[in-house]
């Protein structure tokens, strides 16, 4: 479609390279970002649960797979570019520090004095300069219109932090404006994704039951309505939770292409650069349907990202990643020889160093440093091992 982003009209790399003789612009950014490092942590990083046991738990990768999945299934659907889409879906993710919200709340404490911490900026930052897999730059050398999506996947920026800043001034990336509309795509799968498999976790980890959703979430009980129509037979619950899924996740993608396409037709973008233009996204949902699942992003707040199972880790988490900033702070030779090899002398950089060796971590090798450097953990015996 005419505002669908075209690699061959691609701004270009930070650091010009020849053209690849299979792929276009966009298909070599997703693909350098799945062989990436810091993509492959994701899979031993928080989603909801902390170094979860149990083998059905979403972790950050399977999270960001599936947050692809359906943001590649969107983009189609209208007509964009899905390798771009896909490309921010996969990478949105890659700057979280080990535990989570948890995690980056003690690491945003522990840097307030340097700057502060942000999970999306770091993640501009993994993907600038923190990866290194090409002799002639740091990071990964992304596309502008990859960079681009990533830093505002959430809107206009009007105030960088440090990071950000710091990387729109080596190669501005126009903060002030929306996004194509390919990243918009996929920050809305990622709402999606996670309002509908946070609540799949959630039941199968007992830390809610189903009669209790739907008694709270009219949305859920009239999905829920449906898959019981719809299957009259199936008299066990559980069997029908994944209809109740894929039931909620169809009821919200269609309403996002019904909304977006309303939006497109009354805006009739003759290009990404007039979406970028616009005074207001033109991908999102119905007003109608932001009302109904608020409800549902209510009662995960209160039932699981806030119950007593998950709220038992989340201060020896924090306690973690502060106690971890704090002993490499105050003593550097306490890092590993390549960390250690390019601290920087002074601060802020000391620091912000500091941060992205421990932002990089997974829960798992964090609690081994944590064991390391300052001693035994404050989480419970077998987390993380």
């Amino acid at each position: 479609m005419s505002w669908a982003t075209d690699p061959a009209a691609s701004r270009g790399r930070r650091h010009p390279e020849a053209p690849s003789a299979t792929r276009d612009a966009f298909q070599r950014d997703r693909d350098r970002i799945v062989h990436c490092s810091a993509f492959r942590r994701l899979r031993d990083k928080t989603q909801v649960f902390v170094a979860p046991d149990g083998d059905h738990f979403r972790v950050r990768l399977t999270h960001s797979l599936e947050v692809a999945q359906i943001a590649r299934t969107l983009a189609r659907a209208l007509g964009l570019n899905e390798d771009l889409t896909e490309a921010c879906a996969l990478a949105h993710d890659l700057g979280h520090p080990p535990f989570g919200h948890s995690g980056e709340d003690a690491l945003q404490a522990a840097m307030a004095p340097f700057g502060g911490f942000d999970h999306n900026a770091q993640t501009l930052r993994v993907l600038t300069r923190l990866e290194h897999r090409y002799p002639g730059f740091d990071g990964l050398n992304l596309s502008w219109e990859t960079l681009e999506g990533l830093a505002k996947h959430n809107g206009p920026v009007t105030a960088p932090g440090w990071a950000l800043a710091e990387i729109d001034a080596d190669w501005p990336l126009e903060l002030g404006a929306w996004p194509s509309l390919e990243a918009q795509i996929a920050a809305l799968a990622d709402d999606i994704a996670y309002d509908n498999h946070d609540l799949d976790d959630g039941l199968r980890a007992g830390l809610f039951d189903l009669d209790a959703l739907l008694a709270e979430v009219p949305f859920t009980a009239d999905a829920w309505g449906a898959v019981t129509a719809r299957w009259p037979g199936v008299s066990e619950k559980r069997r029908l939770v994944p209809e109740l899924v894929r039931e909620q996740i169809g009821r919200m993608t269609h309403d996002l292409l019904t909304e977006t396409r309303a939006r497109l037709a009354a805006a009739g973008p003759a290009s990404p650069a007039t979406v970028r233009a616009a005074a207001r996204p033109l991908a999102g949902f119905s007003a109608a349907i932001e009302d109904a699942t608020a409800a549902l992003k209510a009662f995960l707040r209160a039932r699981m990202y806030s119950a007593p199972e998950v709220k038992a880790l989340r201060d020896p988490s924090q306690s973690v990643v502060a106690a971890l900033f704090a002993a490499f702070h105050a003593d550097p030779a306490r890092l590993p020889d390549r960390w250690r090899a390019t601290l920087p002398q002074t601060e802020p950089g000391r620091a912000r160093h500091i941060a992205d060796f421990i932002a990089g971590m997974t829960d798992r090798y964090a609690i081994r440093e944590h064991e390391r450097v300052v001693g035994p953990s404050p989480l419970p015996a077998g987390v993380g091992f």
